[in-house]
């Protein structure tokens, strides 16, 4: 029989179901999570008993499954290989890999075998490239793989990887590697919840004034300074506000919010807190991207444990007034998600669609309610600098630039991890202090940002890292990637992969980039698969380029083409303007 046709058993449902009774849209995506453990995947069934406990429109539980990679309508394995196919992963190999598994397993991407145990998919950035080229068995990440370590891979017993962190000094990274992610004692015991005892001691207009001075920005790419989003958000209108912590770290080759949040888990919590008094916000959420389960599961027990010790309730810290909890929430493999008002949408239960501005979080946020939205990085920087004191954290960096950053170095380089590193270093002193391009090769490109960033050539690579000078430059820092490619990439090849990432992310809500993104991988898989340049190639690139960026909604489609339009002018030969 049909796995599509058997009869399901709702009576396993049952007990998950009853957990959620009188509960709202918003538990939606939690409520699909649990359901989807039990069958492997989301029959009709399970969807309307879904939509009769939360009152939820059977139509819309069917849109926000299809919208979401990592839930499945039809029958698919409890247990999924996924197999990151992105550029850092497949500079180191990737591609061996993925032959090596397709052998053992008998399967091709998206494929499940016919015991229905396994399904198999090539998939976007796992955020691990530290590690590349990476995977994850179920629940279990790998990395490093090499086609001879497939079978112990498959059998789970492959060593998870452990973080690599290098630079200095550590502040954001200080934990990390030393004390046990899953212990609060361990994280009292290393200066945890010191800055929160140390807010509720001042006032939170104190609070704020502290974060602004530390001249902390945005550090996902937008640059916003984090001191002014708390203070609009404080005097926004609305007895209801709410901190969100965007842990939705999909941008290929970016990985630093992970280590954070699996090393040092307690840190996004206490950071979330603190953000919370000084905003005045009692409801907290934390969204984590789907492809991080060993993070999520460590920031419930992180929550979980705090809670108990009574920094996250009622009168938090005996602070009286001062109410604040958190809520965890698992995505389910949406990029566009990263996006702001498209997280907001993803916590509500619905669609990942990102919402047209103005309004602004601050004032309508989450549930149209004010909200303070940051990531990872930025949080725990604020946390980090209040700490320490205003100019304790001003000693590092420049003027405009204060204090450290995290960069992650992948690619062609001898040794890739996260850095944390004050501003102001070069290009240069940091892939230096990486150990340099692998193997001694020579330096083609560098990739800066991330996906929506830029390419440079080795002629930049005096380029100071700051704020300032990304501005200067037009080259900028974004989620702080710092991707190496050296003399034997293909770099057509890797512009292809960009754009084919793009295409496969882009939400479809709006026709520049739902079109754009589509042609652009087009005209670039001719290129590099099948039949190489043609004439009119060049300027259709650049005309599609300029009219996402120009015109898209959001942040993906106005940078769907901000490295390849950089590629182009680097090095004119990839797309030449005039064919024969």
């Amino acid at each position: 029989m049909n796995e599509s046709n058997k009869p399901i058993d709702l009576s396993l449902l049952q007990p998950v179901l009853q957990k959620y009774e009188g509960q709202q849209r918003d538990a939606l995506l939690p409520l699909l999570h649990e359901a989807q453990a039990i069958y492997g995947w989301l029959p009709r069934e399970v969807q309307e008993a879904i939509g009769r406990t939360l009152h939820v429109p059977l139509a819309e539980i069917h849109g926000v499954i299809e919208f979401y990679t990592m839930f499945y309508n039809q029958p698919t394995a409890r247990r999924v290989i996924r197999v990151c196919e992105d550029p850092a992963c497949q500079l180191r190999g990737a591609q061996t890999v993925m032959r090596a598994l397709e052998r053992e397993l008998g399967l091709t991407h998206g494929q499940t075998s016919a015991d229905g145990a396994v399904t198999y998919e090539h998939v976007p950035c796992l955020g691990m490239c530290e590690h590349a080229p990476c995977a994850l068995n179920g629940d279990k990440p790998a990395g490093n793989l090499t086609p001879e370590l497939i079978s112990a891979f498959l059998a789970g017993t492959h060593p998870e990887p452990s973080a690599r962190v290098y630079g200095g000094p550590f502040y954001m990274l200080g934990r990390v590697g030393k004390v046990n992610p899953v212990s609060l004692a361990d994280y009292e015991a290393h200066g945890g919840y010191r800055a929160l005892k140390k807010a509720v001691a001042q006032t939170p207009e104190e609070v704020i004034t502290a974060v602004e001075q530390s001249r902390i920005v945005g550090r996902g790419g937008a640059m916003f300074p984090t001191g002014r989003k708390w203070r609009f958000t404080r005097a926004a209108a609305g007895a209801v506000k709410h901190i969100v912590v965007n842990a939705d770290e999909s941008e290929p080759g970016t990985f630093k919010d992970r280590v954070l949040l699996e090393e040092d888990p307690f840190a996004v919590v206490e950071a979330a807190t603190l953000a919370g008094y000084a905003v005045g916000a009692e409801r907290g959420w934390i969204f984590v991207r789907g492809e991080y389960p060993r993070a999520f599961a460590r920031l419930q027990t992180a929550v979980q444990q705090a809670r108990a010790a009574g920094y996250l309730g009622r009168n938090v810290l005996g602070k009286a007034g001062f109410h604040f909890d958190i809520k965890v929430r698992l995505g389910a493999g949406a990029y566009i998600c990263g996006e702001e008002t498209a997280l907001f949408e993803a916590i509500e239960g619905k669609r990942g669609f990102p919402r047209i501005k103005p309004p602004f979080p601050t004032t309508h946020g989450l549930f149209q309610q004010p909200t303070a939205i940051n990531n990872v990085e930025t949080l725990v920087a604020a946390l980090v600098a209040f700490d320490m004191g205003v100019t304790a954290w001003r000693q590092h960096g420049t003027e405009q630039s204060p204090g450290t950053k995290l960069f992650c170095l992948s690619g062609h380089v001898t040794r890739p991890g996260v850095y944390e590193v004050p501003f102001g270093l070069t290009v240069r002193e940091l892939i230096e202090m990486a150990g340099g391009v692998k193997d001694g090769r020579s330096l083609q490109a560098i990739l800066m940002g991330g996906a929506a960033g830029v390419f440079i050539t080795p002629d930049s690579l005096d380029m100071p890292l700051t704020y300032e000078d990304a501005r200067a430059t037009g080259v900028p820092l974004g989620s702080g990637v710092i991707m190496l490619f050296d003399e034997t990439a293909d770099l057509r090849h890797t512009l292809y992969q960009l754009a084919h990432f793009f295409a496969h992310e882009s939400c479809g809500k709006c026709f520049p980039c739902q079109l754009g993104t589509q042609r652009q991988m087009e005209i670039l898989h001719r290129i590099t698969h099948n039949g190489g340049v043609r004439a009119g190639d060049r300027q259709a690139l650049l005309d599609i380029g300029l009219t996402m960026t120009e015109t898209s909604l959001c942040g993906l489609g106005q940078t769907a083409a901000s490295a390849i339009l950089s590629a182009l002018k680097q090095w004119p030969e990839l797309v030449p303007e005039d064919i024969a």
